[in-house]
């Protein structure tokens, strides 16, 4: 077996890589693959201690980078991430607040100058698989839609990456999160009932078992305790944040391997 594997996850913001890839992280980690989370944003725009929202008294940008890097630094020691880098550019906040509109803001980033600063990470740490956002960001979050375009453009610059993949929820699995969740008298939040984000099952390229490290996953979110207001599955408690997380599913994308079917190692045709 190869033993110079690595997984690249980029996400634009402090807690993404324990919401949709903390599974990943954590399992091939585990497995001694080297492991590589890029964050695009600093998260200026997340809440400060106390809940207080940007634009509220209270909310000092600087306060909030500095916390916010932290806990992603106890995220990354629970997942096990080999390597952090950070890019630091400035968060946009949502699609439609006025602070997309800001110079400096990532959503502004020149793509090219971005897929540069990240293809010399791609050169340094030369993944086989890379995750991030597809083309709309999963859900329409502007940092999102950006860290996909710096993405893919660095990818296709270096040619490096074998395979890219975006995290995805497949649509069956919706319905059987809600009812679940019903089972345990939770109220299903209506982001999750409205499904804004589901795919299409038969697009689905990989399903990876992540229930061994569904604990971690759910401690890596933890650690973004400043952000809990946000994270609804927080609320849930350990145990029923595992049974709900025991896989994570991914749009194949790009592959040199040629890969067909749906996968269960994001790996799979590169081992040997």
């Amino acid at each position: 077996m190869r033993n110079d594997l690595t997984l690249m996850c980029v996400h634009a913001h402090p807690d993404d890589e324990a919401i949709s890839t903390g599974g990943v992280l954590a399992r091939y980690a585990s497995e001694g693959i080297e492991t590589v989370l890029v964050t695009c944003t600093n998260g200026e725009l997340g809440d400060a201690p106390g809940g207080i929202k940007p634009g509220e008294p209270g909310h000092v940008a600087a306060e909030v980078v500095a916390l916010r890097r932290a806990e992603l630094e106890a995220s990354c020691r629970v997942l096990g991430v080999g390597h952090l880098e950070l890019l630091g550019y400035r968060d946009s906040g949502m699609m439609g607040w006025p602070s997309n509109d800001t110079p400096s803001a990532f959503w502004h980033a020149d793509v090219t100058a971005a897929a540069v600063r990240l293809g010399a990470l791609i050169e340094r740490f030369r993944p086989q698989v890379v995750v991030t956002y597809d083309e709309n960001g999963f859900y329409g979050h502007p940092d999102h839609i950006q860290a996909h375009r710096v993405t893919v453009r660095a990818c296709e610059a270096t040619g490096i990456p074998d395979k890219l993949y975006y995290p995805a929820v497949p649509v069956s699995a919706i319905p059987r999160m809600a009812a679940l969740l019903a089972a345990r008298g939770v109220e299903v939040p209506d982001d999750l009932a409205d499904a804004p984000f589901g795919t299409p099952d038969e697009l689905i390229g990989a399903v990876v078992d992540c229930g061994v490290v569904a604990g971690a996953k759910f401690d890596s979110l933890a650690a973004h305790a400043s952000q809990a207001e946000n994270i609804f599955f927080l609320s849930l408690g350990k145990e029923l944040f595992a049974e709900l997380f025991t896989e994570e599913a991914f749009v194949r994308a790009r592959d040199r391997t040629g890969a067909s079917g749906r996968e269960t190692d994001l790996f799979a045709g590169l081992r040997d």
